[in-house]
């Protein structure tokens, strides 16, 4: 583009999808990084089409009533937490109007009646894993640059935005509870004491790869350490130092994965000490989490996300429920105790069997947990070997429900549905085809992912008589 556009004086009225400012200059949108509602700003633009600009603050002239400053030294280097600079507050109405201005726009819905977003009790350390990478390439700040002196090339932390290989070595994040800042820093130290070599996300070299850590609301520990092509020792020499130096990890596990993705789900997962698993708890339930199990990452507030579905589907210990998508069946063995049967329906077989264990383990035995794409084992047949649902809960990936499940869920007539969203668009445009023969009822957003722009939310349909 050459030299930059400036685009002088704009007001931020709005905040869009990726959680960029929105503003107007003559017939052009303009979306602008870290902007927010209220600002009025100079924008530098990076990017132009036909009737859309992407920008960048080149001068703040009046800062927005919300605008805060962010507690994270990382931010804006970050991908994470890309609204620590707007006040929770004012996070929660957008969040609120994202819901409402999809269900609206995509849907025609009357959203006159959404109930008030539930907060997340706690807006930092509020998540329970976390993922971090191991680099031999190190992203290096203004300030790293502006220093002019040699800099340790090695880094331990997350992935810089738009740059696969590019690491920023994280110092204190605020996604997660203590000990995991500190698990991370003395690993990252006793590394490079230890001259064991990071990974080279390019030349697919070096020996660690990536650190997982798990935590519960139980209090429990989860650390896994995975490693590309360790020397002779090093995977002892690190496991050995883990477990010396954080006794009170409850399962210490490793992984050698030398293929091109980070991946794990194909992955052999070696335990070194303790339990392959730790557990979560919600209302006296216990569900055990392994190192590849998926659980909503907010531990807290997913307790208040099933309260509320719960709620929603009304049960009243009769019911024939179907949860689909169910994941480990947390919702499913949740809601069980007010329901005569629920069958779970999930893609990935090793959640089924979580999901079966979790069953077990709290003596739940009126579920039944199935396997397969929703798409195919969601037909006639399953529905004539089960039975009619009479309440269908729902809480598919962001891509939402596949259309032939959909259809099916038309065919069924269940007389409620509950329809958990992480992606309101997706929500909306399923909602559009259901509400042919349903009335959305109640309709409540619920934050789970404090200082971002994510939002779930919970639609209840009723059957129209």
């Amino acid at each position: 583009m050459g030299e930059q556009k400036i685009l002088e004086q704009l007001e931020v009225f709005d905040i869009a999808e990726e959680g960029k400012g929105v503003a107007r200059h003559q017939d052009l949108v303009v979306f602008i990084e870290k902007a927010i509602p209220g600002d009025v700003v100079d924008a530098a633009v990076y990017k132009k089409k036909k009737k859309f600009a992407e920008a960048k603050v080149h001068t703040l002239h009046q800062p927005s009533a919300d605008r805060v400053t962010p507690f994270c030294v990382h931010f804006g280097t970050c991908g994470g937490c890309k609204w620590q600079h707007m006040d929770y507050s004012a996070q929660l109405k957008y969040k609120q109007k994202s819901v409402t201005d999809a269900l609206q726009r995509l849907a025609g819905l009357d959203v006159a009646h959404t109930e008030p977003i539930l907060a997340s009790a706690e807006t930092t350390y509020y998540r329970n894993k976390l993922e971090y990478t191991f680099s031999n390439k190190r992203w290096l700040t203004q300030e790293d640059v502006a220093s002019g002196e040699a800099m340790e090339m090695n880094a331990l932390g997350f992935h810089v935005p738009l740059r696969f290989d590019k690491i920023l070595d994280v110092q204190h994040c605020w996604l997660q509870a203590s000990p995991s800042n500190e698990i991370r820093n003395s690993i990252r130290d006793f590394a490079l004491a230890n001259q064991i070599s990071f990974y080279d996300l390019r030349a697919h070299e070096g020996a660690l790869r990536n650190l997982i850590i798990r935590t519960s609301s139980t209090g429990e520990l989860m650390i896994v350490m995975v490693f590309a092509y360790p020397e002779e020792g090093q995977v002892e020499l690190l496991m050995d130092f883990v477990k010396a130096s954080f006794p009170q990890v409850n399962s210490l596990m490793y992984i050698i994965n030398q293929k091109k993705n980070d991946t794990i789900f194909d992955q052999d997962i070696l335990l070194y000490h303790g339990q392959p698993f730790i557990y979560e708890e919600m209302e006296g339930l216990k569900f055990r989490i392994g190192p590849k199990s998926f659980y909503q990452t907010n531990s807290l507030q997913a307790y208040e996300l099933y309260k509320i579905t719960r709620d929603f589907a009304g049960l009243t210990g009769k019911e024939l429920v179907y949860d689909l998508y169910t994941g480990t069946g947390t919702i499913a063995n949740f809601v069980a105790k007010d329901a005569k049967e629920v069958v779970g329906v999930e893609y990935v077989p090793t959640a089924i069997e979580d999901a079966k264990v979790n069953s077990q383990i709290n003596g739940i035995n009126n579920t039944k947990f199935y396997a397969g794409d929703m798409k195919d084992v969601l037909n006639a047949e399953f529905i004539a070997q089960h039975g009619k649902p009479d309440v269908v809960i729902t809480d598919p990936p962001r891509a939402g429900m596949h259309p032939d499940v959909v259809e099916r869920l038309m065919e069924m007539e269940a007389d409620k549905i509950v329809y958990v969203s992480c992606n309101a668009a997706t929500q909306a445009r399923d909602l559009l085809r259901l509400k042919e023969k349903y009335e959305v009822s109640r309709i409540k957003p619920v934050d789970m992912f404090p200082q971002t722009q994510h939002v779930e939310n919970v639609v209840l349909l009723e059957l129209k008589k």
